[in-house]
């Protein structure tokens, strides 16, 4: 267990919580295991009927630590084992998935988004995926669950043309449910999450097996992305991309 995630079950209710306040939540490696983990686990526990995913007051996730992803850039190795294993665990997740956002929400941070069934969102938040910018591709099956959420248009402007999403944007797109005060967010999310578990547990999975369809879809459409994500990351264009964000980052 990463000690920058934390698990908790509050009764039916468990909460993932990325707490790397330091870096934003930038997920590393060993992030991306924890939180594969905890949900995994929660598909084999008959208590747990709905999984919080929350993060810390001003970022829910600033996307892939900039060390790892510049490692995995230059040296071509394309997303870790454990990044693909978080996200299959999404993608196969049996239990309802709630997300409390707050803040920064970047790359990841957003498209994991996608995957939930609810999620509230604070004023402030501000989503973005600079994929592209950076020479490769969206991930999370993000290029096949935005269009279908959004519609190409939008999904292309977030996706594709790198323009962030503020949370009337968000709302209207239907990325969120719901906009509150920051210090609302997880209040409201509880409240969801506690809606969720209350009901016939049994109806519930296999109406949202009904809504979602099969996963199977979903893994396949992830992993056609990582193969593209990795082939992508050595083209001059994303070499190039590195190169000079690196440098401003100096």
């Amino acid at each position: 267990m990463s000690d920058h995630i934390t698990v908790a079950n509050q009764g039916p209710i468990r909460i993932v919580r990325m707490n790397r306040p330091d870096k934003k939540n930038a997920l590393t490696s060993t992030m991306y295991a924890a939180m594969a983990d905890a949900l995994e686990s929660a598909n084999g526990h008959r208590d747990i009927r709905c999984v919080v995913i929350a993060g810390l007051p001003g970022a829910f996730s600033a996307g892939n630590d900039l060390a790892e992803f510049s490692q995995a850039a230059t040296s071509g190795a394309g997303l870790g084992s454990s990044v693909i294993r978080f996200l299959h665990a999404l993608a196969r997740s049996e239990r309802p998935l709630v997300a409390a956002v707050q803040g920064l929400a970047v790359g990841v941070g957003t498209t994991m988004l996608l995957h939930c069934d609810h999620v509230v969102a604070s004023a402030d938040v501000r989503f973005s995926t600079p994929f592209v910018n950076l020479g490769l591709v969206p991930e999370a099956a993000s290029s096949l669950l935005a269009p279908r959420l959004m519609g190409h248009q939008r999904a292309f402007e977030l996706l594709v043309m790198g323009r962030p999403l503020d949370a009337a944007a968000a709302l209207t797109c239907g990325l969120v449910n719901a906009v509150v005060p920051p210090a609302d967010v997880e209040v409201e999310a509880m409240k969801a999450a506690h809606h969720i578990a209350a009901l016939p547990a049994e109806a519930v999975a296999a109406s949202r097996r009904l809504m979602r369809g099969s996963p199977d879809e979903v893994v396949a459409h992830i992993d056609e992305e990582v193969r593209l994500f990795k082939q992508r990351l050595q083209s001059a264009e994303a070499q190039a991309a590195f190169k000079a964000f690196l440098d401003r980052k100096r």
